[in-house]
């Protein structure tokens, strides 16, 4: 069994002002980072109570700010290593990128309701499918798994990407995409028994 750690970094100031981030490298807000800390100190206080998770030593993080600063403050507080990893970019947006989710669904009601109706395949213009994202990185997560057997790892990524992270590891569906858009600092504890299928 492989312990997963899924963490979402602190929120940015386009997750406060309802921006689409996308591959746009944001770095944490005060609010960002203050929920990091807090994210730090509880997850901490979890896995030192724990009698059946083994020790955190590695996290990986991806290569965006956010990202990467929340991976920084929570492998400070557990003495653990961090590692970036390049291909854990988020989904790319395209040209909806840096603009107001309201904007979108104001402007482009159309696409809008695409997205939402087959969320899997649909790309906004010059942007990645949730489908492409899967595959992106589908790779990398699997190999992380088999190199981690009986350990503790951390993954950190911002939303849409740590919930398709998320469901690469446990089979779960995709649920709406701007639901996941938003980062503020969360974590859960996955415990995978297995490979499933789609690693394989």
């Amino acid at each position: 069994m492989v312990h997963v750690a899924l963490i979402r970094p602190g929120c940015t100031k386009f997750d406060e002002e309802g921006r689409i981030k996308g591959i746009l490298d944001i770095p944490l807000s005060q609010q960002g980072e203050e929920q990091s800390k807090q994210l730090s100190i509880e997850l901490v206080d979890f896995l030192s109570q724990s009698k059946i998770l083994p020790e955190l030593t590695v996290i990986y993080s991806g290569p965006c700010q956010s990202a990467r600063a929340t991976a920084a403050i929570v492998a400070e507080n557990c003495a653990a290593k961090a590692k970036v990893l390049s291909c854990m970019t988020n989904v790319d947006h395209g040209l909806w990128q840096g603009k107001l989710v309201e904007e979108v669904k104001r402007l482009q009601p159309k696409l809008y309701r695409q997205i939402q109706e087959s969320a899997d395949s649909f790309a906004p213009p010059g942007g990645e499918t949730l489908e492409a994202a899967i595959e992106r990185v589908r790779g990398s997560v699997a190999k992380l798994v088999k190199k981690h057997r009986k350990e503790l790892i951390a993954i950190v990524v911002p939303d849409p990407l740590a919930s398709l992270v998320r469901n690469i590891l446990n089979g779960n569906e995709i649920e709406d995409l701007w639901k996941l858009e938003k980062d503020g600092a969360a974590w859960e504890i996955l415990h995978v028994e297995s490979l499933p299928a789609s690693l394989v």
